[in-house]
């Protein structure tokens, strides 16, 4: 690549716009550790760091004084320590004390960023516009986690998927590809639009998930997805709920975190429920390597032609394009209700 191309694809990616929304980065607790946690995220770098009261703070990882990445550094008292120089700031992103001189310089300051915890996960707030979320706009508090019946641990798996993630979400709407990637023909298969929430009704059989499959799902914003699940597993029928969450890292590059949380099955040991939930983390792991596999071999269609019952692919890209529009500019439109059904053979 000549150094022309090089410096017009590093502009590109400068101006590529992150959507807008609350972004999973997993297991709150993992960040409890006393330690600096690198975020690579919305094409740069972020350091992640809990304080002494639980709080966990996410701060811009290059330090304005000399560009050192802070998540390389320590954890003092509630501030985290550069590397280079040990100029010291705290979780809102203020330099407290240069080690070497009385005078802080007034520009002395990182970026902070809003982080929420919900569901015993970690969620940072993106906005190119810079504003907090509007009212309404958050991650729901599942009431399983409120309920003994359920085993309040995620099961996280992760993986790098090199793509944008447009193709990702899109299987929210493509109705017709469970079949011949997933061997899950659905027998029945709506969506739901309404505001920043796009909702998905799936009924059929899986291969790797069990028989009389039911799952109804949501993408919270563009970024987080949970599903609440149910079918007959090894001979048990198990009720689960799986986080589908990513993270984008460049525009054509994401962190795919997927979990899953079970329900005590009546008569099994606390072992034997986490066998059950790890095994619809592997199902549904094994389930998202055959799309990767569809991905990497793809190209991007912004205009596909589609058939009658592909799906709502292009409501559901209007949809998604709100997260990348400036949200005075957002139609009220994106408000309404809107319900498609693209199959039904009489099983919902």
């Amino acid at each position: 690549m000549t150094k022309l191309a090089e410096i017009k694809v590093e502009n590109a990616l400068e101006s590529y716009r992150y959507a807008r929304g609350w972004h999973c980065l997993g297991d709150a607790e993992q960040y409890r550790d006393g330690k600096p946690h690198t975020l690579d995220v919305f094409g740069t770098r972020l350091v992640a760091f809990a304080s002494r009261d639980g709080k966990i703070n996410i701060l811009d990882a290059y330090c304005p004084h000399m560009g050192a990445d802070l998540s390389h550094g320590t954890i003092e008292n509630d501030h985290v320590v550069c590397p280079f120089h040990h100029w010291k700031y705290d979780a809102g992103g203020k330099c407290v004390e240069v080690p070497y001189c009385k005078r802080i310089p007034p520009k002395a300051r990182t970026r902070s960023w809003l982080t929420c915890e919900e569901n015993n996960l970690l969620f940072v707030w993106n906005n190119p516009e810079g504003n907090p979320p509007r009212d309404g706009v958050v991650i729901p508090h599942l009431a399983e986690m409120d309920s003994d019946e359920w085993i309040h641990e995620w099961n996280i798996d992760t993986m790098l998927i090199e793509t944008n993630p447009r193709e990702l979400v899109d299987n929210l709407v493509d109705a017709q590809h469970f079949g011949p990637v997933h061997s899950t023909p659905a027998v029945h298969f709506s969506n739901v639009f309404e505001g920043h929430i796009g909702h998905q009704r799936f009924r059929g059989d899986s291969q790797f998930l069990g028989g009389g499959l039911e799952a109804d799902s949501a993408y919270y914003g563009p970024a987080t997805h949970f599903t609440r699940i149910s079918s007959d597993f090894g001979g048990q029928q198990i009720h689960a709920v799986l986080l589908n969450s990513h993270v984008p890292i460049t525009p054509n590059s994401f962190l795919l975190r997927f979990g899953c949380m079970v329900k005590r099955v009546p008569g099994y040991t606390e072992e034997q429920n986490r066998e059950v939930a790890l095994g619809y983390v592997n199902g549904n792991r094994d389930s998202f390597y055959q799309d990767v596999a569809i991905w990497k071999n793809k190209v991007r269609i912004d205009k596909p032609v589609l058939a009658e019952t592909d799906g709502p692919v292009y409501q559901l890209r209007e949809w998604y394009q709100q997260f990348f529009t400036d949200e005075d500019k957002v139609p009220a439109s994106m408000a309404e209700r809107r319900e498609i059904v693209t199959v039904d053979l009489g099983k919902a």
